[in-house]
């Protein structure tokens, strides 16, 4: 779950397209980064840079003070990226109408050479395991 907030609203009074990437990235930041630590996958915290980004809107979401659900997937798993499909929910259930579908692709760096890298075999399997079908973070 994410909460919008009051800045992150446009003149038309939904959330501005700038501002759901933001929101796409905090729900995906602390499975990345919590998450995956607490699971003793630390390397995530050193270095990933979203390749790609591709954001679809099927209605505004309007901000409204509640939080929105956000559904992350792994669809893809490569050794050297990963594409993560995020499905957004007007509201912060799973009945409520999706307004947003996305995806990114992400690879793994190294920010002390500078250089993309592989993923590790215990973060290929945190991903799998924990991103096989649908969640709510």
């Amino acid at each position: 779950m994410v909460r919008p907030r009051w800045s992150d609203m446009d003149v038309f009074g939904h959330v501005n397209h700038a501002r759901m990437v933001t929101l796409l990235e905090e729900a995906r930041v602390p499975l990345l980064f919590g998450e995956a630590a607490r699971a003793g996958v630390a390397e995530f915290a050193k270095g990933m840079v979203v390749v790609k980004l591709s954001v679809h809107y099927r209605a505004p979401i309007v901000v409204d003070g509640q939080e929105i659900r956000v559904e992350v997937s792994l669809r893809d798993l490569r050794f050297a990226s990963a594409t993560l499909d995020y499905t957004v929910h007007s509201g912060p259930s799973a009945d409520d109408p999706v307004a947003v579908v996305a995806d990114t692709v992400l690879a793994p760096y190294d920010v002390s050479t500078g250089r993309p890298r592989r993923f590790t075999e215990d973060e290929r399997e945190f991903l799998r395991e924990r991103l096989a079908g649908e969640t709510d973070d």
